[in-house]
């Protein structure tokens, strides 16, 4: 069942919600692939500053968009000047669209993540910019597990695949630390596959985090 099903995915409605949440049953294609291609920007873009996830509510003629970042001082700026910046620039993203609609009315906010260690979207960003800079791919993974683990996960699994340490052939490497339940319905599983591109080809990254139950 692990290996078969996203570990987000199966816990929609229980213990996540959805990271759009809006109803448009005439414009359905046209406004998912919206989200998308606004998600995928903001996701580049505020990459220094830690970002790790997008949440999009719509309504009639506006538009909610909460960022979860690592770094919020980033995102904000010097007095506010980096939240004008990045409205501009969803603003202009909405410009070139051809919805049709015109420009919605925009709310734009920036939510700390209180422990990026817990973050699994993070966590693997943090491995991909290793692999590039070819550190030992052990020593990441159980700095990275060691990591994670103190700072307060009930367990941890990071799989590597691919051309690891430039190998000729691919292999899978693993780490896995503690409990992490994938059929667990009511446990916090954080999971995250990311692709790292290194010079001898792609990584992929995949993070399973038991998450700790909020108090």
């Amino acid at each position: 069942m692990g290996q078969k099903v996203n570990p987000h995915v199966i816990r929609l409605g229980t213990v996540f919600s959805w990271s759009s949440r809006w109803f448009d049953e005439k414009k359905y294609k046209e406004t998912l692939l919206q989200d998308y291609t606004l998600r995928k920007m903001l996701m580049n873009k505020l990459k220094a500053a830690g970002i790790a996830k997008v949440e999009i509510e719509r309504s009639i003629n506006s538009l909610k968009i909460i960022i979860f970042v690592s770094r919020p001082g980033i995102v904000i700026g010097r007095g506010g000047s980096g939240l004008e910046d990045l409205k501009k620039t969803i603003t202009k993203f909405f410009t070139q669209q051809k919805a049709g609609a015109g420009i919605p009315k925009l709310d734009i906010r920036v939510e700390p993540v209180k422990e990026p260690n817990l973050d699994s979207y993070l966590v693997a960003t943090n491995i991909s910019d290793q692999l590039i800079r070819r550190l030992p791919y052990k020593r990441i993974l159980v700095s990275t597990a060691e990591r994670v683990m103190s700072s307060g996960a009930k367990g941890v699994k990071i799989l590597l695949t691919g051309r690891i340490a430039g190998s000729e052939i691919a292999r899978r490497e693993k780490i896995h630390i503690g409990t992490v339940p994938l059929s667990t319905i009511r446990e916090n599983i954080s999971y995250t596959s990311y692709p790292s591109l290194t010079k001898k080809g792609y990584i992929g990254i995949k993070v399973w985090i038991n998450k700790p139950e909020e108090k």
